[in-house]
């Protein structure tokens, strides 16, 4: 059941050697976030996660502390398992989150409740606050400031090595099947037709052969050339059984009745899907030696919208994630964002190639 709020308890009262002593920052935002058109716009997003989720199942989280939990994460730039962290430890963020004495949210609760915040519903959150930072008289909305950025995505950093990188994306999709598959087999307990090798295990054969990539590295070129190739088509063969195993298995799985049978048939799916065009890509630049444009290339399985991005900066050329456009009005206030597709070229004569098909916002502050 989705909650509003948890029951008010100033915990400063409870402890009259303590004040309640909050930064400006926090102090103004505390009155912002009291809006009702704010905590709504949230609430009917959080509410479409399952059909009766109002009125439904156990007592959820409270809307109010989660989007309160996710200003603070985005204002201080923490990941989630830092903000429940913080937010555990702090009397004044445990107050301002509206937690109080409760058990502050895991970061995956967070994670599973902002997913479903939809971009339409950020658009206009943003609007409405620079309509309420316009009469408050924070904001005139007589600037406005657009830049690009890149906010890159929380992985491991792919190596340096392209081949080392197609090591590590096809062993990974073998580890996640083999997984799933493991958990497939409990579910599907007494299901006739399957028979042993469909769950077999494939983890230990494809690190065997990671770790005969890993020694080709100290043997002589033609010597560790050969053995190169004959590891990764071996990688590539256990990655390509594993997949076909998640097919057989996700078939049975369709077949039944329950939930989490719908549910892990729908993650071996997906996980089929990525670790093919992971294969495909390994494939074409370790055994055709063939370029692969960056466009088609998987940098991580569980963040794979992420894209490679080139900026020219210095020490740091190549980023891993998404490019980010935004629109700020005077006051420190973003009013619009757009999430860029691919990687924009940048000419140093006439700055951000895709400046010229930002649709700049009409809002009537800032015209």
């Amino acid at each position: 059941m989705l909650r509003d709020r948890y029951d008010p308890m100033n915990i400063f009262a409870l402890v009259p050697a303590l004040s309640f002593t909050i930064e400006p920052v926090l102090a103004r935002l505390d009155s912002l976030l009291d809006d009702d058109t704010l905590f709504q716009q949230v609430k009917s997003d959080l509410a479409k996660r399952f059909p009766r989720t109002e009125i439904d199942g156990r007592p959820s989280t409270p809307v109010e502390v989660i989007l309160r939990m996710l200003v603070i994460k985005h204002l201080h730039g923490w990941s989630y398992a830092q903000t429940e962290r913080w937010v555990s430890d702090s009397l004044v963020l445990r107050q301002f989150c509206r937690v109080y004495l409760e058990a502050v949210p895991d970061d995956t609760t967070l994670i599973r409740w902002a997913n479903l915040i939809q971009p339409a519903t950020l658009h206009q959150l943003l609007d409405h606050v620079v309509a309420l930072a316009s009469r408050l008289k924070v904001t005139r909305g007589r600037k406005l400031r657009i830049d690009g950025t890149v906010v890159e995505t929380n992985i491991h950093h792919p190596s340096a090595s392209t081949l080392l990188r197609d090591k590590e994306l096809t062993f990974s999709g073998v580890r996640v099947i083999s997984g799933l598959l493991k958990r497939a087999k409990q579910v599907l307990v007494g299901v006739s037709g399957l028979g042993r090798e469909a769950f077999r295990d494939r983890t230990r054969s494809a690190r065997r052969q990671v770790n005969r990539i890993k020694e080709s590295s100290h043997r002589r070129q033609k010597q560790a050339e050969r053995m190169l190739k004959q590891a990764y088509s071996k990688l590539l063969a256990a990655a390509a059984s594993a997949v076909k195993q998640a097919a057989a298995v996700s078939a049975a799985l369709k077949a039944e009745a329950s939930p989490a049978a719908r549910k892990l048939a729908e993650r071996l799916g997906y996980f089929s899907d990525l670790v093919e065009q992971v294969s495909n890509q390994t494939r074409r630049r370790v055994m055709q030696e063939e370029k692969v444009p960056a466009t088609e290339k998987v940098v991580s399985l569980f963040e794979p919208h992420s894209e490679i991005l080139c900026k020219g900066k210095l020490g740091h050329a190549t980023q891993f994630g998404r490019g980010v456009w935004l629109d700020e009005v005077d006051g420190g206030i973003i009013s619009r964002y757009e999430i860029l597709a691919g990687n924009p070229v940048i000419d140093s004569r006439s700055g951000p190639a895709w400046i010229t098909t930002w649709k700049c916002s009409t809002n009537r502050l800032y015209c």
